[in-house]
């Protein structure tokens, strides 16, 4: 196929990258902690973890897990925010053979059940916060080992006991839990590093991380990312990155990961890319603490800061954000949600770096176009495919349309998901016979290789970076017993890029819209909680009967904008 983008490459970027020199994500993982050993890993409240420690730390949690004599390709769940042990939990999992199933730490008891019993999870690592959440699942499912693990563990001397105090009696965070068997991950690391450790035989095709994430039926699935995939995805984030940090070249970057880990993009360009590279990660527990964000960047400035539009823009409008040394900023990199062209010229005149935007999703490991990292301007596009990478705008059928066309965006590469868990029609209906994933998103090419996402086929809504899927709000509110029907969409929201707004016919005509927000509660995550409430008569309905969602996102929008 013609692949206009090649002529747009930065300098030194090349056109294909090769795995060639990896056996496994595991590999490449091991090299770096081999190479850095002495290196700080990262930088948690205020402590410091080198390569070495984290190393003995993933190999004890490996160590453990091999002697529970699970079945190769078991599934360890990970549900914690950026702490190290989420690192070590990670790297521990895969170097024992083992699936990382990333869970959000916020799901409600009935969102982690789900996602439990679907993948099928046999052990959990969870931060102690949350522990309250596992205890109210009804149905575990297989899972038969629950570890628990408090925010200073892995902080070492005073720190971590001193840490974990706090939050359970002075900050009181931690909400009182019981579950019978949970081990403390302190006890199951010292009984692992005492065990003989034995690593697996692994493969670039064997599947290495279950990465949940919704589709046109709202109900969340497992995009099987495999060890091949994040290699990859690793070594194009690095290509692409080159031109910026290239001069760096032999130092120790630092990178800010305030992006939640479980997300697909920290995941790989925070997790995996930043120890492949050796850096310093800057671990942030939550975003939303600016104070906290802001002086941790005071105290090691930061190189390489990949993040959202909502997180970019918050900070860009705190003087006390534009007062910080930005010297050594190299690469902002804007994924999750759309850049907005503002948030962009305001983040460029604060530190005198541009905010590159770049595009993918869960299923494409999951960064598959980025703007050349090296822009001095932004483009409102979401850029240029990566080396080895195909993009194509689609039509119906499969087939490329005419450049400068609208049509689906498809994407081909090694970084392309094995296929959705268990869900094999599901996979087939997002394939093309070809090989390119269909994204489900509208965009344009232009005819330098530019592609600029203008609607969305399915009616999924981007809040602070997480989707959110109609069906799914749809559901929640649909139980109350005072909805008849109901339908959700997405309307703009300054703060968060979205919010959800859900349309009501009532059943009782005494139902308000406290009792929806309260319902609510219990049964959806806060991001996907609907922000308003709109009752209606009736919803407009196609003459099969499906409800127009767009044609209510039209209304919405109108009248919040005053047309």
């Amino acid at each position: 196929m013609d692949r206009p983008w090649l002529a747009h490459y930065p300098e030194g970027v090349p056109a294909e990258i090769s795995t060639d020199g990896y056996g496994s994500l595991v590999d490449l993982l091991d090299r770096a902690c081999q190479r850095y050993a002495s290196r700080i890993a990262c930088t948690a409240m205020g402590s410091d973890i080198t390569y070495a420690q984290l190393d003995a730390h993933a190999r004890a949690f490996a160590g453990w897990l091999q002697g529970l004599d699970l079945a190769r390709g078991a599934r360890v769940a990970l549900m914690m925010p950026n702490v190290p042990a989420y690192l070590a939990g990670m790297l521990g999992t895969l170097r024992a053979g083992h699936v990382v199933v990333n869970v959000n730490p916020l799901y409600t008891a009935e969102e982690l059940q789900r996602q439990l019993l679907d993948s099928g999870a046999s052990v959990i690592l969870i931060l102690e916060n949350f522990a309250h959440t596992l205890e109210q699942v009804r149905d575990r499912g297989s899972l038969k080992h629950v570890v628990v693990t408090g925010p200073g563990d892995l902080l070492g001397g005073l720190k971590a006991p001193l840490v974990n105090l706090a939050a359970r009696y002075v900050k009181k965070i931690i909400p009182a839990w019981r579950i019978d068997g949970a081990r403390k991950l302190v006890d199951v690391l010292g009984e692992g590093a005492r065990r003989s450790f034995t690593p697996p035989r692994l493969a670039m095709g064997d599947l290495a991380v279950l990465q949940y994430t919704g589709g046109t039926t709202g109900v969340p699935k497992g995009a099987m990312l495999s060890h091949g995939n994040l290699v990859a995805n690793v070594l194009q984030t690095e290509a692409v990155a080159q031109p910026v940090v290239h001069d760096l070249a032999g130092q120790q970057l630092t990178i800010l990961s305030a992006l939640p880990l479980y997300h697909v993009f920290a995941m790989t360009v925070c997790g995996l890319y930043g120890l492949h590279a050796g850096m310093r990660n800057v671990l942030i527990i939550n975003p939303r603490d600016q104070a906290s964000l802001i002086a941790a960047w005071r105290k090691t400035p930061i190189n390489v800061f990949p993040g959202v539009n909502t997180l970019f823009n918050a900070l860009a409008h705190n003087p006390a954000f534009a007062r910080l040394d930005f010297s050594g900023l190299r690469l902002t990199l804007g994924g999750g949600m759309a850049v907005q062209r503002q948030v962009a010229e305001r983040w460029l005149q604060i530190t005198g770096r541009p905010l590159v935007e770049g595009y993918g999703l869960s299923e494409t490991s999951p960064v598959a176009t980025v703007n050349p990292t090296n822009a001095t301007a932004y483009s409102g596009s979401i850029g240029l495919p990566l080396p080895s990478t195909d993009v194509a705008i689609l039509d119906d059928e499969g087939r490329e349309v005419p450049r400068g066309e609208r049509g689906e965006v498809g994407i081909r590469g090694p970084q392309v998901m094995l296929g959705y868990w268990q869900k094999p029609e599901e996979t087939r209906h997002a394939m093309t016979a070809d090989g390119f994933f269909r994204t489900g998103d509208i965009g344009i090419m232009d005819e330098q290789g530019y592609t600029r996402i203008v609607d969305r086929k399915k009616d999924m809504i981007a809040v602070s970076g997480f989707k959110v899927y109609p069906n799914e709000v749809e559901a929640a509110v649909a139980a109350h017993p005072g909805v008849l029907e109901c339908a959700a969409v997405g309307v703009p929201d300054e703060h968060s890029g979205e919010a959800v707004k859900v349309f009501v016919v009532k059943k009782d005509a005494s139902l308000t819209e406290a009792q929806i927000q309260d319902w609510c509660k219990d049964k959806l995550t806060g991001y996907k909680r609907p922000r308003y409430v709109e009752f209606r008569d009736e919803l407009p309905k196609s003459n099969v009967g499906k409800i127009l969602r767009r044609e209510l996102r039209d209304e919405a929008v109108s009248a919040m904008s005053g047309h």
